[in-house]
């Protein structure tokens, strides 16, 4: 059982706080998803429990380009029954004519970049879409027949207020969503949001602030039903995100396009993050790809860095006596102030602990 994600790189524009490899090349889209049937075409035959289609804006692609991947999916995979098929549409893309379209493709979840519900932010962020298409865009595919719906927030935007934060919020809630993922506002290195970090042209948030906001999301959204799974993901009971849950779970999974990563549980193996480059490559029988075996220290570290995301935390019986003991004596100055519990054989991030995350995962791993 594996998981297969096919990364969707193209975009009509790119957003100012974008790390994710996109392109806004729309004239190699068909030849892009010739390749992707390639790349399928020379894998290991494989059951699916999960499909996720990523990018990049998937929505982008026109029916006959997603049509002609599904077929190849069922051509290669043995695509479980009750498969969680996901696709990233954006909310301006969500129109009569693509919910129509949707209706005749196995998509059984969607995931809408929203963001944000105040036209100036998104216009901040060079989102494509208004507050005024969102509601619209989430009926539409409730008509569609999806009843798995997410959501992306963004909060810590630059002079952002509590209670600007708390109107999304309760804006979000409004829609009557299954599941939410919402994450404070990055400045990754190479983006244009960095570059005006830099000159000085934005101010990132205050830190009380930012950890302000996200305590308050996680209390709103328990009170409103949520169960809190992940650092950054929250879901109504029975609706939790298979496909990202086998990231964070170690199942093996699938990747194809543009900068897709592959595990196979001993191996990692990433594609060239350049679309002419994997078409190319795609197009000649010589895939361009880098890869590595995982030594012992590596697959620790890794199940450290995901375990610890999640609610259930790391299960310390699925580590040998030696790392055990390494990772007991790492933790105990965490545990000793509340930045970690260690219950029932796990370690699992705390309350205060979950806003420093990275800090204590990085100091558990090895070196």
């Amino acid at each position: 059982m594996a998981g297969l994600y096919i990364h969707i790189p193209f975009c009509a524009s790119r957003c100012i706080y974008c790390g994710f490899y996109s392109t806004t090349r729309a004239d190699l889209r068909q030849r892009y998803v010739d390749a992707l049937c390639g790349e399928m075409a020379l894998c290991q035959p494989s059951a699916l429990s999960t499909i996720y289609l990523g990018g990049g804006t998937p929505s982008q692609l026109s029916f006959s380009q997603l049509q002609q991947l599904f077929i190849y999916i069922n051509k290669v995979f043995d695509v479980y029954p009750d498969a969680e098929i996901t696709m990233e549409c954006n909310p301006d893309d969500v129109t009569p004519e693509f919910t129509e379209k949707l209706r005749q493709l196995p998509v059984n979840r969607v995931s809408m970049g929203v963001q944000s519900f105040d036209d100036a932010r998104l216009c901040f962020l060079r989102r494509r879409h208004t507050t005024a298409q969102i509601g619209p865009a989430v009926e539409l595919l409730r008509k569609a027949g999806i009843h798995n719906i997410s959501i992306d927030l963004m909060y810590g935007f630059p002079g952002e207020t509590l209670a600007e934060w708390h109107r999304d919020i309760e804006a979000a809630l409004a829609l009557r969503v299954e599941h939410l993922s919402a994450y404070s506002l990055q400045y990754e290195e190479g983006t244009m949001l960095y570059r005006l970090l830099e000159k000085g042209e934005v101010e990132e948030i205050d830190e009380e602030l930012e950890r302000q906001m996200y305590y308050d999301l996680i209390d709103r959204l328990a009170e409103a039903g949520f169960e809190h799974y992940e650092i950054s993901n929250f879901a109504r009971p029975g609706y939790r995100s298979r496909h990202n849950s086998s990231y964070w779970n170690h199942t093996p999974y699938i990747g194809l396009g543009a900068a897709a990563h592959s595990y196979d549980g001993s191996t990692r193996r990433w594609n060239v993050a350049d679309v002419t480059a994997y078409i190319e490559g795609i197009e000649q029988g010589k895939p361009r790809f880098d890869f590595e075996h995982l030594d012992e220290a590596t697959r620790y570290n890794d199940l450290v860095m995901t375990a610890l995301r999640t609610s259930a935390g790391l299960l310390l019986t699925l580590l040998n006596p030696q790392q055990r003991t390494y990772c007991l004596r790492m933790a105990e100055k965490y545990i000793n102030s509340g930045l970690l519990c260690h219950i029932d054989n796990h370690l699992i991030l705390t309350r205060a602990g979950l806003f420093v995350s990275d800090m204590v995962m990085a100091d558990l791993m090895m070196v």
